[in-house]
Formats: structure tokens, sequence, C-alpha cells
């Protein structure tokens, strides 16, 4: 099939890659080069790094609904688009251009996680199961029709990267599958559940922060879901301290009080306990916990003031 194709981050490198061994990429879009890193260089989308290394044509239009470029796209004559995680909206007239519509891979099973952040919202709930649909896109947030729906468990204490690289790799083959289907005019259109749609809006900054108010496991389930960005940290006498090592343990106190300076920092929470393996403080580097407890004159007993 003759395919136009709509990503920007490394989760849609695989099925970029599968469909390019199987089909024609007639035109990649991705969005503009943005800054970012602590120097805010200009930095390319992953999903234009891979096109470059496979030399295949691209695009980073900086808007999608402009006759000049929906003109463009129907000028190729797309038998199907495929989009994934784009980072935008598709109009419907170009939704309209490729013979069999716009596909998407969406990291979730749909109608449960609907929005920018799937993975990390079934991560951050508890979810021990999760998936990817592949579905019709229509002008609604992930709204269309289902074509395939494909499970994995989440384990106990894996974390967004390896959740994600799974994810990414079961929607490519899921996208395989349907494609080869389409072809022959195979395809079976579900209809979501509308009545039971949850929503997963895009993490925000302060959501990584830890007060030990709530339950242990539900703290640890966010670090899980916010690793890389934006982490777990917590506030302490006017410095903000990340955490970027911690597991759940036995314990009991009120929340903040320090149980134990040893072998990482045990904190009560409002249910449980966390043991802080590794601190940073800002403008220094990770290190163990205890130490940096130490240093900040903190002790069982207390509580983190």
């Amino acid at each position: 099939m003759r395919i136009v194709f709509f990503g920007t981050p490394s989760f849609a490198i695989p099925t970029l890659d599968a469909l390019a061994r199987e089909h024609e990429i007639a035109l990649i879009v991705a969005q503009p080069d943005r800054p970012a890193g602590r120097g805010m260089k200009m930095q390319k989308p992953a999903v234009v790094v891979r096109a470059e290394e496979l030399e295949l044509p691209f695009a980073q239009p900086q808007k999608i609904r402009t006759d000049e470029f929906l003109e463009s796209i129907a000028a190729l004559e797309p038998d199907v688009g495929i989009v994934i995680a784009y980072g935008r909206i598709l109009p419907g007239r170009l939704l309209s251009i490729p013979k069999h519509g716009f596909l998407n891979v969406h990291g979730s099973l749909l109608p449960k996680y609907r929005g920018a952040a799937p993975i990390q919202r079934a991560i951050a709930a508890g979810e021990t199961e999760t998936g990817v649909t592949i579905m019709r896109v229509d002008e609604e947030l992930d709204h269309g029709p289902m074509l395939a729906i494909d499970t994995a468990d989440i384990g106990a204490d894996e974390r967004l990267p390896a959740i994600s690289e799974r994810l990414a790799d079961l929607g490519a083959d899921a996208m395989l599958r349907v494609l080869r289907n389409l072809a022959r005019g195979a395809t079976i259109d579900r209809h979501q559940d509308h009545a039971r749609a949850t929503h997963a809006p895009k993490i925000e900054k302060s959501e990584g922060l830890v007060t030990f108010e709530e339950p242990a496991a539900q703290t640890y389930n966010r670090f899980r879901a916010f690793d890389p960005w934006p982490g777990l940290f917590l506030e302490s006498g006017g410095q903000t301290i990340k955490i970027p090592e911690m597991r759940t343990t036995s314990g009991s106190g009120a929340p903040r009080t320090i149980l134990e300076v040893g072998d990482g920092v045990v904190v009560a929470t409002g249910e449980g306990a966390l043991r802080l393996i590794e601190l940073q403080r800002a403008g220094k580097p990770r290190a163990s916990a205890a130490d940096v407890a130490r240093g900040l004159g903190w002790h069982a007993g207390a509580r983190i003031p």
C-alpha cells in the first residue's frame, strides 16, 4: 500500500520501520524541530532522524490545515494514512484524502485512557494490564471504531520506558496485521462503548510532587509512570529534592515521619511507607538517600521539614 505517515516521537518508530519493510512510504510528516535539553538546542524529532536514516521523504510543516499542505498530500494519492503520536488533531479534510482513511496506533485498551498520556495514566492508576488499539481516526479524540486490540501485562515494578517500548513493538505488529486484512477487505470495525471512556490528559510537572499524604503504593505507581519526566520530587526547607530511586516498604506513622536512616530513608505515608534509595539536591549529582538525609540533618523520629 502507498502510505502517508504522521508521527513524531520514538514510540512511532517501530511501526514506521515495519511499514517501510512491507509498504511504500510516500511521505513522513512530523512536528517541527523544537528546543530541548539543558542547553535548549534545536533537536529533530525521533521520527525525522529515522526518516533520514531510511532515506525516506519527510516534511515538518508548521501548519497542516492550509490548502497548500492538503493539496500536497492529495497529490500523493495515498491508499491509507497512519498516525502515531503526531501531536496535533488531524482535520477532517486531511482524514478524507487517503482511500482507506487514517489509522492510529493508540497505547491503551480503548475506550479506556483516551488522550495524550495513555501509558503514563494506566501505570499511575495501578493497572496490571494495558495494550494497543488500532483504530480508524475521526475528528474526535481517540473516538473512532477499532480494528484490533492486543493486550500486554504491566509488571509490578515496570517503568514507563520499558512498557512504552513493548507497546510500540506490539503496535507495529498489530498495524501490519490490520493492513494485510485491509488489503483483502477482511477488516471488521468495532465501535467503542463511549459510555465507558476514560481520559488520559497530558502530564503536568506539578504531578511529580510527593507530599507523603497518599498511600505509598500510589506514589510508587506515579514514580514508575513519570520516569523519566517529570520524575518525582519532594519539597523541604525551601529546596526541591528529586527522588531518582525508591521502593515501597513496610512501616507506619504520621505522613512525612522519618522511620529509618540507613539502608535508604524510610518515610511514613498515608498508608505504608516509602524507602527513598537515592536523592538529588539542586545542582548536585544523585547520591545515596541516607547520605543526603544526614547532610540535611534528617534523623529517625523527625518529620521531613
